[in-house]
């Protein structure tokens, strides 16, 4: 499974959404997560990568293709 894949379907288990709403540029405003689901989507993926992902990283992420990219950086400089 890609990571692409992994992030869509930890967002949209969250913010209880259909896969088909989750696109590239999709944010996570337009899935309807708030605050609260963001920490259980951050956390979710850093259990499922043994990664740490930074608050302060996110603040540039504007979409979902960003957020993949982001983590896919991550998992990368972890060496997983």
């Amino acid at each position: 499974m890609s990571v692409e894949e992994v992030v869509k379907e930890i967002v949209t288990r969250v913010v209880r959404r259909p896969a088909a709403e989750f696109a590239g540029q999709t944010t996570f405003k337009d899935m309807g997560a708030d605050s609260l689901d963001i920490v259980q989507i951050l956390s979710a993926i850093e259990d499922k990568y043994d990664i740490e992902l930074d608050d302060e990283d996110m603040v540039d992420v504007k979409d979902m293709a960003g957020f993949v990219a982001y983590i896919e950086r991550k998992i990368s400089e972890n060496g997983n």
